[in-house]
């Protein structure tokens, strides 16, 4: 029993088919579902749209500003109603943050099973929200709810940016180095957690690093040197890299030895305790993905495991690496490393880990 759950009620995650970014849709079956849409009238004004996969959309108002919109929900990752809430609304904040832009405000999306959930449960659902809206200076400023079937939360998070200063996943270039802002696992923990062998420690780990706010986004992207951002959620690791890889016609490498792991996520990988999400991804993007023949089961899990509130993926010129982990290490994320590099532009964009 979690400190905020209401013992009458049944534990949120029993509400869901799948928690957190482990909710997306698998990247093949998008890319069919998406096919045709880029057809549609583009203004000119929109510096991006849906055709890198980027973190979020972003529309020039002046040559000074531009708006960064993004919008983020899922069904619960956790049972208490409070963390719920804060971790919906961190994830969903970030990708403004990935763009390089700073937040400005919120509008809430909301669907409840108004039958099932108390008022109250759905208040600390919000109250989180709000927590971490608070955290990152932004008001909540309305929003929309309906009576839902499954447990749903999340944000639209609008965003202000210099134009000059966005960050694209697709701005990678050769000889580039990747940092990874946070440590990954946090699919295999939520799993863990639904079947109750997650122990307090590990419970306590996953809350800090999926409500830790992304707020070096806007110093980095203003960092000379630093030439693309994206951060890491439903597709895993290897998902978004790859993005990064064919949105740049480049091969990336990652060093799996460096990719920093939660702790104690890979022997829970190895007892079978991993998301459904993890081989869906896999099945999409498998093909692009090139792994040792001795790369062990687990770690191609942990590879594409969903990551709720994920780090931000940096990609940096060489001598840009000390100032872009001085200002990780700044904002609290002592975690952040260099994990990989960008090789040269290829016919065949994909992923190499070694």
């Amino acid at each position: 029993m979690t400190k905020h759950q209401n013992p009458q009620e049944p534990r949120l995650t029993s509400l869901s088919h799948g928690g957190g970014c482990g909710c997306k849709i698998a990247p093949g079956v998008l890319s069919e579902i998406l096919k045709g849409t880029a057809s549609m009238p583009i203004p000119p004004e929109l510096m991006v749209g849906i055709e890198t996969s980027d973190d979020a959309a972003v529309y020039r108002l002046n040559d000074e500003q531009a708006l960064v919109a993004t919008v983020d929900f899922f069904m619960p990752i956790v049972d208490d109603p409070v963390d719920f809430g804060r971790i919906a609304a961190t994830n969903a904040i970030s990708d403004v943050y990935a763009m390089g832009g700073r937040p400005i405000m919120a509008l809430a999306l909301v669907g409840m099973p108004i039958n099932v959930l108390s008022t109250k449960t759905i208040g600390r659902i919000l109250e989180g929200g709000a927590m971490a809206c608070r955290a990152a200076g932004i008001p909540v400023v309305g929003g929309h709810t309906i009576d839902s079937v499954e447990a749903i939360y999340g944000l639209v998070a609008l965003g202000l940016i210099h134009p000059d200063l966005v960050k694209r996943n697709a701005g990678v270039q050769p000889g580039d180095c990747l940092v990874l802002g946070k440590p990954i696992g946090v699919g295999v923990m939520s799993a863990a957690l639904k079947q109750g062998k997650l122990g307090d420690a590990g419970y306590n780990e996953m809350i800090a690093t999926t409500t830790q706010l992304n707020t070096p986004g806007p110093e980095l992207a203003a960092l000379a040197g630093v030439n693309a951002m994206t951060d890491v959620t439903g597709f895993g690791l290897a998902g978004h890299a790859l993005e990064m890889a064919r949105g740049a016609g480049c091969e990336i490498r990652l060093d799996w030895s460096s990719v920093p792991l939660l702790r104690g996520v890979r022997s829970l990988a190895a007892q079978g305790l991993v998301t459904g999400a993890s081989g869906r991804n896999f099945d999409s993007y498998g093909a692009s993905v090139v792994v040792p023949d001795s790369f062990a089961a687990e770690d191609r899990a942990l590879l594409s495991d969903p990551q709720t509130s994920g780090g931000l993926l940096v990609s940096c010129s060489p001598q840009t690496v000390d100032a872009v982990l001085q200002i990780f290490n700044r904002h609290g994320f002592a975690s952040a490393q260099v994990v990989g590099n960008v090789g040269p532009v290829c016919a065949a964009p994909g992923v190499v880990v070694s």
